[in-house]
């Protein structure tokens, strides 16, 4: 039809983990153009998890750059990660096309899809170094954090409550692409101001019962709650200062009051066991500032209250406050 068109292809990140099929490519984007006119297509690749996955529009170099102005165009300049949508056929101008059937949900998705891959490589290197614990216990714990994991997820964006994977649980994610075995626990952190007062009767009807809250909506909010087999889903909640970010730490026998400092992040997509969660877009800063900059040397003995680099004083609860700010159950 006289269009001149340019076919964007990349390997399939899908296939990362495998050694033998990773070289695999894929179609990505396609442009194509008509005189002073153009069509972007993006092409959409199912993901485990259910949901769909772009990829990055990365030129090759023998690409003509001004084959059309490449940096106004809305997908591509990063990967991006977005719901299955139902779709709908309507009609426009006499033609019949399909448009999701919740476009207001597709739009808002847009700004906030950009997706990252899990360093499959890194964490190739990773297990070569250090052996994976593929011991009964080891992988039985993994499977409950897995488990865990996923009705989490699914209990949270039941109540539209945005997530993270935080703590050991970000780590293993970005230093393993696995769950770190010897964890214990399920770590997850949410904004303070998406917190919302039936998100613990959510989880204990998820079969999730409180295990313990410290702190208040105020100030230090930390949620735990009890899973399978002894695992526990720890969830903390992030405060927003003009140049930080941190969440709280009690201890209960005592009342003293930790603090833990981020820099600001934002939030992207990747992928963790079959599932599509957010993690901090700026991941390394954040996991350097919970674990210094030796985070890739595993460390099993870990205390909340000295190892984390970030971690401050930040008071003591009043006593007349412990019936409100540690709840132990």
């Amino acid at each position: 039809m006289g269009f001149q068109c340019l076919k964007i292809e990349s390997k399939d990140p899908r296939l990362d983990w495998i050694d033998s099929l990773s070289g695999t490519e894929i179609p990505l984007h396609y442009i194509c153009k008509l005189a002073s006119h153009a069509i972007h297509l993006v092409v959409f690749h199912e993901r485990s998890g259910n949901y769909l996955w772009h990829g990055h529009l990365r030129l090759k170099g023998h690409v003509d750059r001004k084959f059309v102005p490449f940096r106004k165009l809305q997908f591509g300049r990063y990967p991006g990660a977005f719901d299955r949508p139902e779709l709908q056929q309507i009609t426009v101008d006499g033609l019949d096309v399909l448009i999701p059937k919740d476009p207001v949900h597709f739009l808002e998705e847009i700004p906030h899809s950009r997706f990252i891959e899990c360093r499959y490589k890194e964490a190739r290197a990773f297990f070569q170094q250090y052996l994976d614990d593929n011991t009964v216990e080891a992988m039985t714990f993994q499977k409950r954090a897995k488990e865990l994991l996923q009705l989490a997820a699914k209990t949270l964006k039941k109540l539209g409550v945005r997530f993270w994977l935080s703590s050991g649980t970000c780590l293993g994610w970005f230093r393993q692409c696995s769950i770190i075995p010897y964890s214990k626990d399920v770590d997850l952190g949410i904004f303070i101001q998406d917190y919302k007062s039936d998100i613990i009767s959510a989880f204990q009807d998820a079969g999730l019962p409180l295990k313990h809250k410290f702190g208040k909506v105020e100030d230090s909010l930390e949620l735990s709650f009890q899973g399978k087999d002894d695992v526990k889903l720890d969830i903390f909640f992030f405060y927003e200062e003009t140049d930080h970010m941190w969440n709280g730490g009690t201890q209960a026998k005592t009342g003293k009051k930790f603090k833990y400092l981020f820099p600001k992040f934002t939030l992207c997509w990747t992928e963790f066991v079959d599932t599509k969660f957010r993690v901090p877009c700026e991941t390394v800063e954040y996991i350097e500032a919970n674990y210094g900059k030796t985070w890739k040397i595993p460390v099993k003995t870990w205390d909340w209250k000295r190892s984390p680099p970030n971690v401050q004083p930040n008071g003591v609860w009043p006593v007349s406050e412990w019936d409100e700010v540690i709840q132990l159950y």
